[in-house]
């Protein structure tokens, strides 16, 4: 090969790498694919299982102990100010702005854009949308309910209906469909393509609640699970009903670590893996942390 096309071909080389190298750095940033349990916080565990079949899997699990008094939560507030019912912010934006140590994405929006590119999506953090479903923060209602079932918190109790909330219903946002029932998977078989996915469950007390986030679109590392597959997953746990949540590239679960929010899952928004999408809002938790 003559001398100028050996240095034309390095060239193409060292400019394809360069283009690589932001791929290949946010791959290393994602949770390692092992399993890994731990306590978070007084009465907050966690667990990430690495799993092979039916697909590589990321599963990412959050139990919390609504028996504990020091327990109290908190779903994004609404902000009417731009004309929609409230304003777009990630999982992490969340988190810190509000001071929780645990958060998890929310209930699904419009409008809603995808996008191509690496800004050609809509929202951005700031912009207004609208819940689907009903939402409640601190006890007031921005956002009525429209027939999709619901997750709804009091005091030390949480609930997944089919209908409105009870009176005195603290927190409440809504998902898609209901997963799980008196302990079964109540979605129709292979229901679904295999995606990131989030949804919370409750055992049959209402006394503990899991949050539940898988990881998806991400070839070799964790290639999402069906609805069905999401239901079993929940079930496995111990869920006595289960409710799934916005999923895609809005599954995010992050927690407080050192004083600012990490990220347990690798989210994936416009195609790049750990990235966050900015979505309308958010199930937060208030915990203490665990005594020396």
């Amino acid at each position: 090969m003559p001398k100028r096309a050996k240095c034309i071909l390095i060239v193409l080389v060292l400019l394809a790498l360069v283009a690589l190298l932001p791929f290949v750095v946010v791959c290393l940033l994602r949770p390692h694919r092992t399993d890994h349990a731990t306590d978070l916080f007084q009465g907050v565990s966690y667990v990430r299982q690495a799993r092979s079949t039916p697909r590589p899997l990321m599963v990412h699990i959050v139990e919390i102990d609504l028996r504990k008094q020091s327990i109290s939560f908190l779903v994004t507030p609404g902000d009417n100010s731009q004309g929609l019912e409230v304003t777009a912010r990630t999982t992490s934006e969340f988190l810190e702005e509000y001071g929780l140590q645990v958060a998890i994405n929310g209930s699904f929006f419009v409008p809603f854009r995808a996008g191509s590119f690496l800004g050609d999506y809509y929202p951005h953090s700031g912009e207004p949308v609208d819940v689907t479903g009903l939402s409640i923060s601190n006890g007031e209602m921005y956002s009525s309910y429209d027939e999709w079932p619901v997750i709804c918190i009091t005091v030390n109790r949480a609930e997944i209906k089919r209908s409105a909330c009870p009176e005195g219903t603290l927190q409440a946002l809504a998902g898609s469909q209901i997963l799980v029932e008196n302990g079964e998977s109540v979605v129709e078989q292979d229901a679904g393509k295999p995606n990131p996915r989030t949804a919370v469950a409750v055992d049959e007390e209402g006394k503990t609640l899991w949050l539940i986030v898988v990881d998806g679109r991400q070839r070799g590392y964790s290639e999402g699970v069906t609805l069905e597959e999401l239901a079993g997953i929940a079930v496995g746990f111990g869920a006595d009903r289960a409710l799934n949540l916005d999923g895609g590239g809005s599954s995010t679960l992050v927690i407080a670590d050192g004083g600012g929010p990490r990220a347990l899952n690798s989210p994936i928004h416009t195609r790049i893996p750990t990235r966050q999408r900015p979505v309308a809002n958010h199930l937060g938790v208030y915990v203490q942390p665990i005594e020396e």
